[in-house]
């Protein structure tokens, strides 16, 4: 489980394909202090650590992951934001994020407004119901809030520190993100459905 706030950003320094996976080197300030094993947040994808050199570790995706993210994307130089699991016994400045990616987006619009920065994103319609005005979703890990939300796309507000000290600076437009939409919304959709049946 994680927060969706971003504690440093990796860079992606090797690619080993494996089969119909993947496997990653990340460089980061907080790879040394991982453990084998570690579920650690890439872009909001939860993934195992499976090795540690210095400040890098190694991470593997399957078939199944790298089709639904954006992973398929990762290329050496690339830049990963990196979340370390939740630890339940202090503030969660963020909201409850499983790692688990629903969704990929396209972006569609980036306007620079004076000192901050106001992303438009496009996604399939059929997850309309779980994107509500003010509302919570995790972009490439990131937690935001969701304003002039439509069928099919919704903004979100950028403040600086979150420019800086994240991957949104290197998000273009056409660029995919990962999804991962509100928990809590999600139970209350699945919850409606069944009492519909």
């Amino acid at each position: 489980m994680f927060t969706g706030i971003i504690e440093t950003v990796g860079k992606v320094i090797d690619i080993i394909p494996k089969g119909s996976n993947r496997s990653f080197w990340i460089e980061s300030s907080l790879s040394f202090s991982f453990t084998i094993d570690q579920s650690v947040s890439h872009d909001g994808i939860c993934l195992t650590v499976e090795e540690i050199r210095g400040n890098q570790h190694k991470i593997t995706a399957i078939d199944e992951t790298l089709k639904k993210t954006s992973l398929e994307s990762w290329a050496k130089g690339s830049m990963v934001n990196i979340e370390r699991s939740l630890v339940m016994n202090g503030r969660l400045d963020g909201h409850l994020v499983q790692g688990h990616i629903d969704t990929t987006g396209t972006c569609i619009n980036i306007k620079e407004k004076k000192g901050s920065w106001e992303y438009e994103f496009q996604f399939h319609k059929k997850f309309a119901a779980l994107v509500i005005e003010k509302g919570s979703i995790c972009i490439n890990g990131i937690s935001l809030t969701v304003f002039d939300v439509k069928k099919k796309s919704f903004k979100v507000a950028i403040i600086p520190y979150t420019f800086e000290y994240t991957n949104m600076k290197e998000i273009k437009n056409g660029d995919r993100v990962n999804l991962e939409f509100d928990m809590i919304g999600k139970y209350l959709i699945r919850r409606l459905s069944l009492i519909e049946k």
